[in-house]
């Protein structure tokens, strides 16, 4: 495969010491409200021997763990101390009419002031497992996120062996500097935006990094035990591949619905998505870990072991193995039970197109006279400054238009030689409209547009069934033939491959106003973002909800 459709990933390592604090899995209680306080505040933090105030959740970094039960009604009043405007979103949780409660800064909401609160209120109906939460506006998420734990309901049980204990893995990034200075200095220059300094794992880089002997996260583990790992990425720009030296990785569940199990070495996990995986502790006892110059590292250490025993590092694809991308997320399969089935759209009612491009505009005040722009199907999103839901919902003229077109209106040979052309990108605020229930079928393609690159796609509000994937053009005659209509992974965000194509099929029953867009940060800056405008159904139990009283203000 030419070079030019590599994509580097990047390693996590794993030393890991399993003690006291992991959660053990209790039984579950009664179906409850559950409130939480979250109270944004700025807090000086030290790592790799830099020192810098960031935002952060109750004084955390990562902030705090969400535990709930499906079935339960979380209400979590956010109070915005910190000097920026804020917003949260819960990736995953579907927020059924209920867009009020999703988070994205001008798409549902308005951001919380500094001084200000709001509550957010939603069910978690029909879903169970690992999802998270992060801020949804600038690039606070880069300190501003965790873990969100649904047990399954009372009554019910893992459709897996039971795991001794569990603990939450979220992997991020870590920059020396203030991040919001230097991408408003990229974003005014016209520049990309620095790279992280390191990667962290629960916050911390680990002992590979300067400084960081009181950095590393790390977990004791018995001999012959089973232990259930949350695994989030939170990072911003990176996907990352994951591994535990000596030690295979069952792999049971991803974005909150459980999957075939199936053991590998390593994992790959794209920005924004989850995966759960067993491990169970039948190695020689000593210390395991994973690396490249920014690889994190944790310690998992067997009770008994000595702390002065070196730590073993796990064997991990190459950055650019983009062979054990495809095959790993090829085993990547639905359980399909009577229990857990997986309702998969047949038939489909809409057929929609998008080209994923890059391009460059005027900027006279940019160092090069340009500056670069992101664009689906030609359009580079611009965000409004008032809430796109409210607009929806109160019927706000001139806010948005619902003119999104279904596919490209030039085609051309996606992934074939690069190209430098210029074909008429624009720029606006126009949404897909759907009409309710309808089943939907959407491609990603990737494209050569000056350069290519992998795309983690995040629908909000939504999960989708990945129907297909592949790498060169999407051939409309040959490729569904290929589709996996019987068991195909269900996911909330989804890898599109460098010089390839993904397909998605889901059906459009959650009325509102719902976000797609690039989880790489930078992209999603550059305008590679979009939005669906779903149709109330038939009914009011089939609408959007009314607003609550302390929506925040525009």
């Amino acid at each position: 495969m030419a070079s030019s459709c590599l994509r580097k990933r990047f390693l996590c390592a794993f030393i890991f010491v399993f003690c006291g604090f992991l959660g053990l899995i209790t039984s579950p209680a009664e179906a409850a409200i559950k409130k939480y306080q979250f109270d944004v505040q700025v807090k000086k933090v030290s790592r790799l021997c830099h020192s810098k105030p960031i935002v952060t959740v109750n004084g955390g970094f990562p902030g705090p763990t969400i535990y709930v039960q499906e079935g339960d009604r979380l209400q979590i009043n956010v109070t915005n101390h910190a000097q920026y405007n804020m917003s949260i979103h819960w990736h995953g949780l579907k927020q059924y009419r209920n867009g009020w409660a999703d988070g994205p800064t001008y798409v549902t909401q308005c951001p919380i002031q500094t001084g200000s609160s709001y509550t957010y209120v939603f069910n978690v109906t029909g879903q169970r497992g690992t999802l998270w939460w992060h801020a949804h506006i600038l690039w606070l998420r880069a300190t501003v996120y965790g873990a969100i734990v649904i047990m399954p309901k009372q009554g019910t049980s893992f459709p897996f062996p039971q795991p001794y204990r569990e603990t939450e893995i979220l992997l991020g990034e870590w920059w020396n500097v203030d991040v919001e200075t230097f991408v408003n200095k990229a974003t005014r220059l016209g520049l990309p935006p620095n790279s992280s300094d390191a990667h962290t794992i629960n916050g911390k880089p680990g002992p590979l990094f300067p400084c960081s002997e009181k950095h590393t996260f790390a977990m004791e583990v018995e001999q012959g035990k089973t232990y259930l790992l949350r695994i989030i990425n939170a990072a911003l720009n990176d996907e990352l591949f994951f591994g535990i030296a000596g030690q295979n990785l069952i792999v049971v569940e991803v974005d909150a619905v459980y999957t075939k199990p199936f053991t590998t070495q390593a994992i790959l996990i794209a920005l924004g998505q989850t995966t759960n995986v067993l491990v169970k502790a039948n190695q020689a006892p000593g210390r395991y870990f994973p690396v490249d110059n920014k690889t994190a590292t944790a310690i998992l250490q067997y009770r008994g072991v000595l702390n002065t025993i070196l730590p073993s590092l796990p064997q991990l694809p190459n950055p650019n193995d983009t062979s054990f991308a495809l095959s790993y997320n090829k085993k990547l399969r639905s359980l399909n039970t009577p229990n857990f089935p997986a309702n998969v759209p047949l038939k489909v009612d809409r057929k929609l197109f998008y080209t994923i491009g890059f391009g460059k505009e005027s900027c006279p005040s940019c160092i090069n006279g340009t500056r670069f722009v992101a664009s689906l199907n030609n359009i580079s999103f611009e965000m409004p400054h008032v809430g796109l839901l409210q607009a929806h919902y109160f019927n706000l003229k001139g806010v948005f238009k619902t003119d999104f077109p279904d596919r490209p209106s030039t085609p051309f040979n996606y992934t074939g030689a690069p190209l430098t052309a210029n074909l008429g990108t624009s720029t606006g605020t126009r949404l897909s409209k759907i009409a309710f229930n309808l089943t939907v079928e959407l491609v990603l393609q990737d494209t050569n547009l000056l350069t290519v690159e992998s795309h983690p796609f995040h629908l909000h509000g939504y999960n989708f069934f990945v129907v297909g994937t592949g790498i060169g053009n999407f051939d409309p005659a040959k490729d569904p033939a290929k589709y996996n209509l019987v068991d195909p992974v269900e996911r909330n965000t989804v890898g599109v491959p460098t010089c390839g194509w993904t397909a998605i099929r889901f059906r459009a029953d959650n009325p509102g106003v719902w976000f797609m867009h690039c989880h790489l940060e930078f992209h999603t800056g550059w305008g590679l973002k979009m939005a669906f405008v779903v149709e109330d159904g038939p009914g009011s139990d089939l609408s959007v909800l009314p607003p609550p009283k302390d929506l925040p203000p525009c």
